[in-house]
C-alpha cells in the first residue's frame, strides 16, 4: 500500500499527475477536464504527459482556471505539446517518461487508458505514490490482496481524494 508522504508547504506546491489516455471519448475528457479545473481551483499544480486526449482535457480545464500546467513531453520538441501546457519538459525519452511523469506528483489521478497508463499507475504504486482512479485499470492478483488504487466515481470526488491520501487521511472509501 502507499506510504505517508510529507505534506507540501507553501514554497513546495502540490502536483497532481493526471494519467490517461492519447484517445478518450467525449465522456472521458469531460471527466479530465473538470479533474484540471479542481486541481486548479485547489492551486495545486497539475503534471501529465503533455499531449492529446486525456492530457489535453486536464490541461485545459486548468488552464481555464488560471493554473499551472506541466507537460512531460515524450519526445524532442517542445512544439508537440497541446495548446494548454503552460511548460513544457522535452525529455526525448518516450514512454519511459512516465517515470519522471508519476515521480514528480504527490499523488495521480488516472483516467482510463490503456498500457501506457497502467504502467504509470505502477511505477506510483511501486514509489509509495497514491492512485485514485476514474473508470481505469483494476490491479489485483499474485501477492496483491486487494485493488490498491482509490476509486472515486466523479471528478471533484477523484482531486478530494487525492488531496486525502496526500494528507495521509485513513478512511478514503467515501
Amino acid at each position: 500500500m502507499c506510504t505517508r508522504r510529507r505534506i507540501p508547504e507553501p514554497n513546495n506546491p502540490v502536483l497532481i499527475a493526471v494519467v490517461g489516455g492519447r484517445d478518450c471519448s467525449p465522456e472521458e475528457a469531460e471527466l479530465a477536464e473538470e479533474v484540471g479545473r479542481e486541481i486548479a481551483r485547489r492551486g495545486a499544480v497539475l503534471i501529465c504527459g503533455g499531449l492529446t486526449g486525456v492530457m489535453e482535457a486536464a490541461c485545459r480545464g486548468a488552464w481555464e482556471e488560471g493554473g499551472i500546467t506541466i507537460g512531460v513531453l515524450p519526445g524532442e520538441r517542445r512544439e508537440e505539446a497541446n495548446p494548454y501546457v503552460r511548460i513544457p519538459i522535452v525529455t526525448g525519452l518516450g514512454e519511459a517518461r512516465n517515470v519522471i511523469i508519476v515521480k514528480s506528483a504527490h499523488a495521480v489521478i488516472a483516467i482510463n487508458g490503456e498500457y501506457g497508463t497502467l504502467s504509470e499507475i505502477a511505477y506510483a504504486l511501486k514509489a509509495g505514490i497514491p492512485v485514485v482512479g476514474l473508470r481505469t485499470w483494476k490491479i489485483e492478483g499474485g501477492r496483491i490482496a486487494s485493488d490498491p488504487i482509490i476509486r472515486a466515481s466523479g471528478s471533484r470526488e477523484a482531486v478530494e481524494k487525492a488531496f486525502r491520501a496526500i494528507r495521509g487521511d485513513e478512511d478514503l472509501s467515501g
